[in-house]
């Protein structure tokens, strides 16, 4: 395979400047920190990180994971430790709100940007490196994962950092450039995603790797990884807190985490996220929005080109054998996909920059691919359009202007996205439909979603908690309702329970404790609370919906009567 035509040395054309990094970067904070501090902590896996964290806080435990009094070890430490840090830095200890914690997301994402901006110049120059940047910043996958406080931002830097560093060593080693430091980088970025969320981006090096070495005859560039060193630098990086944890916990660790967690996945579908293949295939339009279309015809054109270009081939190396691994395994959620849509993205930014890619026709499969592509955009537009628009209708019964202005700006977003007008510059083109998809993103996470306190729950019990409490240490018990949230919102020493457990808790502290009763466990609550409802005084009553289960909610307070 020959590097005819490739160009990714500076010394050849100039690189982006910083002031383009810095613009970057700032409207990465535009897309991601809106929001951050106007919605509340989402149920389940954002409430469970947060809670887990701020235990780490108030414990001055940084190794061992609980939530509560169970063992966390689905996941290595990472995550804690990053959102420990700027709860430390934000000076407000375990009171830090939940704004604090999701900084480390945002943070992520702008990096995460500005590492695709970075290696997209350096494969298709620096046109193609801005529109990766800003196709990046806009797709909803990341416009929600970068400002919630859970792993899947941060794995995607790791992995952007991985996958630019073996770019950098099988594209240098074609054109014949020094790779500099990058097989180091490159083993770092594994021992830090080890230390996010397990295997999953070494996984994906891996099959990028073996992917490599099948389609290119010319395998002497692996040599420059330096496997054996890399392995130990790798280890060097994780391999601390993984010793610490296993002489803490003795093989409980790996039993969570590689038996339960991650055997689980890849054997049965796990927590009833079974589906069959073929999930990311007809999800990818919504995950990629709004620049699914144009990332599909880049790499359909990539299928067709591949074999004379290899930034082409490593791209496709990239995301084709991590999709179809993802796809087999029976455990399927959104984010997992993630780490691989940058190669799309880049794709897209080289369809859009380079004159030859204009002339590659399309095979009668692919146009038809193209086609359903398109039509699935158009609905899903319509979609998030019409949810913009209705959700507070259906909530609170009446118009939301902001549910308007979302959905203009997801319609707008939309028509820029799919490469609508033709003639456009498309940079211009792609930097309005991520401005516009941000935006939207932006009034849903501060003004349309935040007001709808009936799918709130966790925030309306926690507040009326606050108010209704008769002393300073009161304590909440839970039956029926048992969101992590709750216990992030309300305290760590929230009880949730049934209502047997809630009787039990108010009778250990009569003077103090506080009880919220759903409705299905409130027969359960009378019955084991001496002299029943003579006993208990009414507080208060909440309703809304558990909208981690899609269950209307109605919850009593209690407490017991003097």
């Amino acid at each position: 395979m020959q590097a005819t035509g490739i160009n990714i040395s500076e010394t050849q054309r100039k690189a982006l400047s910083p002031l383009t990094y810095l613009l970057l970067a700032l409207l990465c904070l535009f897309a991601f920190a809106p929001g951050i501090a106007s919605l509340p902590p989402t149920d389940r896996d954002e409430s469970r990180f947060v809670q887990a964290t701020k235990q780490m806080v108030e414990s001055g435990d940084y190794v061992d994971i609980r939530f509560q009094d169970v063992p966390r070890y689905k996941k290595p430490a990472g995550i804690y430790w990053l959102q420990s840090a700027a709860v430390l830095v934000s000076g407000q200890g375990s009171e830090a709100p939940i704004w604090v914690y999701r900084l480390v997301s945002v943070l992520a994402g702008t990096f995460s940007v500005l590492a695709l901006a970075f290696i997209g110049d350096r494969m298709f120059g620096r046109t193609a490196g801005v529109i990766a940047g800003l196709g990046l910043m806009g797709i909803l996958m990341l416009g929600f994962e970068a400002r919630i406080a859970k792993t899947d931002a941060t794995l995607l830097a790791t992995a952007l950092l991985a996958q630019g560093s073996l770019a950098a060593i099988y594209l240098g080693h074609k054109n014949g450039q020094p790779q500099g430091r990058a097989n180091w980088l490159f083993w770092i970025a594994q021992g830090l995603a080890l230390l996010i969320k397990g295997p999953v981006i070494p996984f994906l090096s891996l099959l990028t790797i073996a992917a490599l070495a099948l389609f290119d005859r010319d395998r002497s560039w692996l040599r420059k990884l330096r496997p054996f060193t890399g392995l130990l630098v790798t280890l060097f990086v994780a391999a601390p807190w993984l010793i610490l944890i296993t002489l803490k916990t003795g093989a409980e660790f790996w039993q969570e985490s590689v038996g339960k967690d991650l055997l689980s996945k890849v054997g049965s579908g796990q927590e009833s996220h079974g589906f069959p293949p073929g999930y990311y295939f007809l999800t990818y339009s919504v995950f990629m929005w709004p620049f699914a279309l144009v990332a599909l015809e880049g790499g359909l054109k990539a299928l067709r080109r591949f074999r004379q270009d290899p930034r082409l081939l490593f791209c496709l190396a990239w995301y084709l054998p991590y999709w179809v691994a993802i796809e087999l395994i029976p455990t399927k959620l959104p984010h997992y996909a993630l780490p691989a849509y940058p190669a799309m993205i880049l794709l897209m930014a080289w369809t859009l920059t380079d004159p030859s890619a204009a002339s590659i026709k399309l095979s009668r499969w692919q146009s038809w691919l193209r086609r359903a592509c398109a039509f699935g955009m158009f609905g899903i537009s319509i979609g998030l359009a019409a949810i913009a628009l209705g959700i507070t209708p259906y909530f609170l019964g009446h118009f939301s202007w902001w549910g308007l202005l979302a959905a203009v700006l997801v319609l707008i977003a939309a028509r820029y996205g799919i490469g609508a007008p033709d003639d456009m510059d498309p940079v211009k083109r792609i930097a309005f439909a991520a401005a516009a998809a941000a935006a939207a993103f932006g009034v849903l996470t501060i003004k349309v979603l935040p007001p709808l306190k009936a799918m709130w729950l966790s925030p309306e019990i926690a507040e009326g908690f606050e108010k209704l409490k008769p002393c300073p240490t009161s304590k909440l018990v839970s039956a029926g309702y048992g969101e992590p949230s709750l216990v992030f919102l309300a305290g760590t020493e929230t009880k949730l329970t049934n209502g047997k457990g809630a009787a039990e808790a108010l009778a250990a502290d009569p003077a103090c404790a506080i009880a919220v009763v759903t409705a299905d466990e409130t027969k359960g609550f009378l019955a084991a609370v001496p002299r029943g409802a003579d006993a208990l005084k009414k507080l208060g009553s909440i309703e809304g919906v558990n909208y981690s289960k899609g269950e209307a909610r109605a919850l009593t307070f209690y407490m017991l009567a003097k």
